[in-house]
């Protein structure tokens, strides 16, 4: 591998201006307020904890941010050789101006006031998304979120819907549904799923881009037949979470099978965070009692796979010895979707193992490269470039070393699995033109981001996936034919490198794109709309009387002829087509008249069947009953009952020894002589050899 052209295609894609598909960022509070926030974050509580420090010291009641920190700065030393401590120093680094390698006893009391003092800021969620080169983040919202208060085209909605499926058996699951629905339960399936799409209707038109849920290794998704349905749901009204389990899980099974239904009717992903096996360390600290199961298989998932072609679902699995079975589900299924490294396999071996098998072998449209999975928004961009670092790595070993591409088209996959996926896979439905300004940064910004660096088509690619460079100022960077100013729009545009003159960089317009309606407005904004549901026109101006009707109709009526034989019709008089077939009778003075008469066929004199024709009579094969077919005696009576059929080879005399010298049949029915006496035939053959057999 070569450093320059890794060190070139890691600056490129750090660059890259980024959409975060998966966060647990709470967009009222979504920076840290202290040093707390940040070394509270589970990944340091549960590795400190393993490492000896007792839980109570951890999650004592009424303890100070300070102090907390300062109790988990003495287990530090322990966990110096994690990533998630790589992740810590780079924050503090980053943000804070901090100088050293190591957090210690001597030095975190000044970095907690420095600290303290910049998140203190109003603006500080803002200068953290900026300094992290950050366009927005996906959210995980309660169902019973109202979405308000919050810039959504930064702070993306996903509707999070593990309480509905799994925990709908609490009595306080079903009320905050019935709340915010304004549905109760009332036993019905029509209920359950009418409150079910209300929530839907509500998070979609608010921006919402996803439906997601993490899901138990047991879990097998499936439809459940209705009566079945509505059995597990009276139980689990009637008893609660005291129901039997067989009803819960059947319950469970609904729910699921009519959010995916509900995903594919709005048109949204359905996230799936496949394998975690809750409270496996029952006295773990806060969210470190969980674990992956190695039992789960996608195979569990082929009936929801292929019930729901339409709907796409980002997976994402707990551990990493199931990511061959998501890139094999991935290879066939046009709806399965590589999604991020999740939890425990989010450390750089596994990234680099899976990361590698999926460039290598999914298609590249159907990659989400990475989330962060952040609880606050300064753990974005550590988390983020540990993955640009490997994702680097693994483009300039494999894809430029081995397979010889160039930088370029190395970076230009490395910003499809970043970035390009993330607005394809996840489309914004606001139309709102304020996400598209918020994704343009000042050069100098890029400059403070490490792009000032960049030459050639790699600073083009860069500078324009961040929206820094305009078409105009392509032309001052080098070896570049085209370059787009959207960045959604990069990794679709051909980027043709030539060794030009600066002059040459064409300039063509980016059309804005069209806003999109809304295709489920919830009543809200119907009513707000103030249209009114049908519209009535005067049409009195435009009414037609038979006056009118009368006038303007032709005056020679059409003529269908004599209908009715009542009209005298003269050949030479009347003018008749030539070529229609017309019958006269003649008159006793020679006048000719019509004749309307409908003429039997075959000059039959008329029609009077038997009660024997119109038998039906059964097929002595089938059973079927149909009309008695004649005898052969009966078709070969008639005026004609004779029949010769002669085929000779003109070309050939018949004497020929040669093959198909000549073929002569003749066939002779005579009428016999009276009804009983069978008809004679004779019937000479010539043989292809010319001798006669008989």
């Amino acid at each position: 591998m070569s450093q320059s052209a890794r060190d070139s295609i890691y600056e490129a894609i750090a660059s890259i201006r980024l959409v975060d598909p998966h966060t647990h960022i709470n967009p009222h509070n979504p920076g840290s307020q202290t040093l707390a926030d940040i070394l509270g974050y589970h990944y340091y509580t549960e590795l400190v904890h393993s490492a000896g420090m007792p839980k109570s010291r951890i999650e004592e009641d009424g303890i100070s941010p300070r102090e907390l920190v300062g109790r988990l700065v003495e287990g530090l030393p322990n966990i110096e050789n994690t990533a998630n401590y790589q992740w810590l120093i780079n924050i503090c680094k980053t943000f804070f101006d901090f100088e050293e390698d190591r957090i210690t006893a001597s030095n975190w009391e000044s970095l907690f006031d420095t600290a303290e003092e910049r998140m203190s800021s109003a603006q500080w969620p803002e200068m953290v998304l900026d300094k992290s080169n950050v366009e927005a983040v996906f959210l995980t919202n309660d169902f019973d979120d109202d979405l308000e208060g919050f810039d959504t085209n930064t702070y993306i909605p996903c509707l999070r819907t593990d309480d509905l499926v799994f925990h709908l058996g609490k009595s306080q699951t079903r009320e905050r549904l019935a709340a915010c629905s304004g549905i109760e339960l009332d036993g019905s399936l029509q209920s359950l799923r009418e409150s079910l799409r209300q929530r839907f209707e509500h998070f979609v038109p608010r921006g919402a881009r996803a439906c997601a849920i993490s899901i138990p290794p047991d879990f097998q998704p499936g439809q459940v037949a209705d009566g079945r349905a509505e059995t597990a749901l009276d139980a689990i009204l009637t008893k609660g979470v005291d129901a039997d389990a067989s009803h819960h899980v059947a319950l469970s099974r609904r729910v699921f099978w009519t959010l995916a239904e509900l995903c594919d009717e709005f048109g949204v992903p359905f996230d799936l965070m496949i394998g975690v096996n809750r409270g496996v360390y029952p006295g773990g600290v806060y969210q470190g009692q969980d674990l992956y199961d190695s039992r789960v298989s996608l195979t569990q998932y082929r009936e929801l796979f292929n019930a729901f072609p339409d709907v796409k679902f980002p997976v994402s699995v707990l551990a990493s010895v199931t990511n061959q079975e998501l890139v094999s589900h991935a290879w066939i299924f046009p709806n399965v979707i590589t999604n991020g490294h999740w939890w425990y396999s989010n450390t750089p071996s596994f990234i680099k193992r899976d990361t590698a098998a999926r460039l290598e072998a999914v298609p590249r449209n159907k990659q989400i490269g990475y989330y962060s999975d952040a609880y606050k928004l300064e753990f974005v961009w550590p988390k983020f470039d540990m993955y640009r670092n490997i994702l680097a790595d693994v483009l300039a070993d494999y894809f430029v070393g081995d397979c010889g591409w160039s930088e370029e088209q190395a970076i230009e996959l490395g910003y499809q699995v970043l970035r390009g996926n993330v607005d394809a896979i996840f489309p914004s439905r606001s139309g709102d033109a304020e996400s598209d300004d918020a994704a343009s940064m000042s050069a100098a910004e890029g400059d403070s981001l490490g792009v000032a660096g960049l030459t050639g088509a790699g600073a083009a690619i860069a500078a324009s996936a961040m929206g820094m460079l305009g078409v105009g100022d392509a032309a001052e960077v080098s070896g570049v034919h085209e370059i787009v100013d959207d960045a959604s729009e990069l990794y679709d545009t051909v980027v043709d490198i030539q060794e030009i003159a600066p002059e040459a960089v064409e300039e063509f317009d980016v059309a804005d794109e069209e806003l999109d309606l809304d295709p489920n407005p919830s009543e809200d904004e119907i009513q707000a709309a103030d249209v009114d549901d049908v519209e009535l026109s005067d049409l009195s101006e435009n009414t037609v009387d038979a006056g009118v009707i009368e006038s303007e109709a032709e005056p020679d009526a059409l003529d269908v002829g004599d209908l009715l034989g009542d009209k005298d019709v003269t050949a030479e008089t009347d003018e008749l087509d030539p070529d229609v077939a017309v019958d006269f009778d003649e008159d006793a003075d020679g006048n000719s008249e019509l004749s309307p008469e409908i003429q039997l066929l075959r000059g039959e004199s008329g029609f009077a069947p038997d009660e024997a024709s119109l038998q039906l009579v059964k097929d002595p094969v089938t059973g079927e009953l149909t009309f008695a077919e004649p005898s052969a005696d009966e078709d070969l009576q008639g005026d004609d009952a004779s029949a010769e059929l002669d085929l000779t080879d003109d070309e050939t005399d018949s004497n020929d020894d040669s093959f198909g010298a000549g073929l002569e049949v003749n066939v002779e029915l005579d009428e016999p002589a009276d009804a009983g006496e069978e008809s004679a035939s004779d019937i000479d053959l010539l043989d292809f050899d010319g001798d006669t057999n008989s």
